[in-house]
């Protein structure tokens, strides 16, 4: 069993869905970045997704966006990403690790050294935001071979018509964007995100995890009680960005601070699953 079905197999069983905060590789610089990740799990983090830095991170908000640019004016590159991975891997062999973020750098390295280096770095699934499904067995293929997840998203503009297609070849779980539009910068509608969920559960048993408008431990909550899953990143990567200049204690202990109250609330909800 991967890392990421035996997490959710383990969430399922205790009634409560996953916090998955989400962070840009190298942000604010590798040091700051790396204590940040080191620390998520004891601070509630169930899954973490690590962002892979790119000049042009067309699906996030203005937050994530400028994570992205401070990480590779600091340096980072795929290489510096992988190598988080592998030495975040030497204390923690259980937390799930999903990369995520555009095709451009993969393509760069080469999919099938990708999906090689970043499986045996220790990642365990891919969430790349410009790849369609009908465009993605470039990468899924070797991936695939590596054991590792492909984790497509659905939007509120996925139809019935339409999720056949992105759950085929889909896998580890399903990521729900709640808002139309970019990262972090609209409230979704809890109602809405309710019955976008259910509708997709009629046709995959994957997990559901659901971000992009989730900001507050409130709003985690309420996703909890929908989803199987909770991605919280702009919130995170924004509070980073505040606090550039201060102490690297502060920045990780104001990160931490925020992902334990996040955490909270999303472990408080019993999902409908259950």
């Amino acid at each position: 069993m991967s890392r990421l079905a035996a997490r959710f197999s383990a969430l399922k069983k205790e009634g409560r869905a996953a916090f998955v905060p989400f962070i840009s590789a190298g942000d604010p610089d590798p040091e700051t970045s790396f204590a940040i990740l080191e620390k998520l799990p004891g601070a509630g983090a169930d899954i973490i997704e690590l962002g892979m830095p790119f000049s042009d991170p067309m699906a996030d908000g203005p937050a994530v966006q400028a994570s992205s640019m401070r990480a590779l004016e600091a340096g980072a590159n795929m290489n510096r990403t992988l190598d988080m991975v592998r030495k975040f891997r030497k204390a923690d062999t259980k937390t799930p690790i999903v990369l995520m973020g555009y095709f451009n750098p993969i393509h760069a390295y080469g999919t099938a050294r990708f999906s090689r280096d970043a499986a045996q770095a220790g990642a365990d699934g891919l969430i790349v935001v410009d790849l369609p499904p009908e465009e993605d067995e470039v990468l899924r293929t070797p991936a695939a071979a590596q054991g590792l997840d492909i984790i497509r998203l659905a939007t509120p503009t996925s139809n019935d018509a339409r999720l056949p297609t992105i759950l085929s070849g889909a896998s580890g779980f399903l990521y729900y964007v709640s808002i139309a539009g970019v990262t972090g910068t609209k409230n979704f509608d809890r109602g809405d995100v309710a019955a976008s969920v259910a509708r997709i559960r009629k046709q995959s048993d994957l997990p559901v995890a659901v971000g992009f408008g989730v900001k507050t431990p409130e709003q985690a909550r309420e996703i909890a009680g929908i989803a199987d899953g909770v991605v919280v990143g702009s919130a995170i990567v924004n509070l980073i960005g505040t606090n550039i200049g201060a102490p690297r204690e502060k920045i990780v202990s104001a990160v931490l601070e925020l992902c334990r109250a996040l955490a909270e609330s999303a472990h408080a909800a019993r999902t409908e699953t259950v």
